[in-house]
């Protein structure tokens, strides 16, 4: 993290958060529910909100998408 705002971001918790352990179990699944054209947001709130505060659970997310649009 490299400046202020991504470290409050970062210490700021929200109740439905699901963690990295959390996002990272259902990741393939959030993958999969957007290829298939659903609402991954909605079907997984957790992973969804921790996608938004955790920069390298982001990355994670982007890299796996990138791998299976390729």
């Amino acid at each position: 993290m490299s400046d202020w705002s991504s470290l409050e971001r970062f210490l700021r918790t929200d109740p439905l958060d699901a963690g990295c352990a959390g996002t990272f179990a259902l990741l393939d699944l959030y993958v999969e529910e957007r290829l298939a054209g659903g609402d991954p947001e909605e079907r997984f709130p957790g992973v969804a909100v921790h996608l938004r505060s955790c920069d390298p659970c982001l990355d994670d997310y982007e890299g796996l998408l990138a791998a299976v649009e390729t």
